[in-house]
């Protein structure tokens, strides 16, 4: 087994409750941005993807110390269109090596002009997503029950 590594979130993952479904464990998260990158609405959807971009920086939660095998289930959560790739954040005014899920830039249409937000998605996207997203369903073993009153909200 690897060391865990560190996990740059900036969408729906960030949502304490949606990263336990899909990881199975909810590690310590902390405030972070990640320079150097745009992040837009994936059009049709409620959730967003990151392409480079020297001019934007985007706001998210750095998850600390995933195992690996959190990491293979955001692989297959993530899907085709996501690639895991390094990128250095910024929490704490320290720049930190992650990994996060860019899009594919033979996906990088599908980005629309729309900014997506944290807020919005609090208020009237959740809900939707979980319901609707069928990502879910490529998970196995689904993840132990979430304890009470943990995560990021």
């Amino acid at each position: 087994m690897s060391a865990p590594q560190h996990l740059f979130a900036y969408g729906s993952l960030m949502c304490g409750e949606i990263m336990h479904a899909v990881t199975g464990v909810l590690p310590e998260g902390v405030p972070a941005v990640l320079p150097g990158h745009r992040r837009r609405v994936v059009a049709g959807e409620k959730y967003p993807g990151i392409v480079p971009d020297a001019a934007e920086t985007v706001e998210g939660i750095l998850y600390l110390n995933l195992p690996e095998e959190a990491l293979v289930r955001l692989d297959a959560f993530e899907g085709d269109m996501y690639c895991r790739k390094i990128v250095i954040c910024v929490s704490g005014g320290n720049e930190i090596p992650a990994e996060t899920y860019g899009v594919r830039p033979e996906f990088a249409h599908r980005l629309g002009p729309q900014l997506w937000s944290y807020t919005e998605f609090q208020a009237s996207g959740k809900a939707l997503f979980e319901a609707e997203y069928s990502g879910f369903s490529k998970l196995t073993p689904a993840p132990p029950r979430r304890p009470p009153h943990a995560g990021i909200e």
